[in-house]
């Protein structure tokens, strides 16, 4: 296997844990949130500045991630990922009051659960969770 970032096994249920937290959030802003659009006036603006700069955040790590993967379930999972952050992103600047953007998200972070189990599963059958070093046989 030629992975990058998600290596090894420690790695790999790390963000699995991450994916499925942050399905639930997005799951539970699709139950109970209808986004306003972003302003820097009323009652939320520091809470609106705050999640604004955290989702920026959060987008530009998951898309630098991306750009230092090698393997192709890597390379999906972490687009996956960066997509639903960049929903939710666009969420905040935009509003969402019918909820398509939270709707997308949460299916972006089931795709992305879906390969990081596979990515999970695909280090728990290496021997010791690790990487093999030398040319592999498998396809990533």
């Amino acid at each position: 296997m030629d992975f990058a970032i998600l290596n090894n096994r420690k790695r790999a249920i790390i963000a699995l844990i991450h994916t499925v937290f942050f399905l639930s959030v997005a799951g539970v802003q699709l139950v109970i949130s209808h986004a306003a659009p972003f302003s820097v006036r009323g009652q939320k603006a520091v809470r609106e500045i705050v999640l604004l700069t955290v989702y920026l955040i959060v987008t530009t790590v998951l898309l630098v991630l991306l750009g230092f993967s090698r393997c192709a379930k890597e390379r999906l999972y972490f687009a996956l990922c960066a997509a639903s952050a960049t929903f939710g992103l666009v969420r905040i600047l935009l509003g969402d009051p019918i909820l398509h953007a939270n709707v997308l998200r949460v299916l972006l972070l089931f795709g992305a659960a879906i390969i990081g189990v596979e990515i999970l599963r695909t280090h728990s059958a290496m021997p010791g969770g690790e990487p093999t070093t030398g040319p592999s046989t498998e396809s990533c």
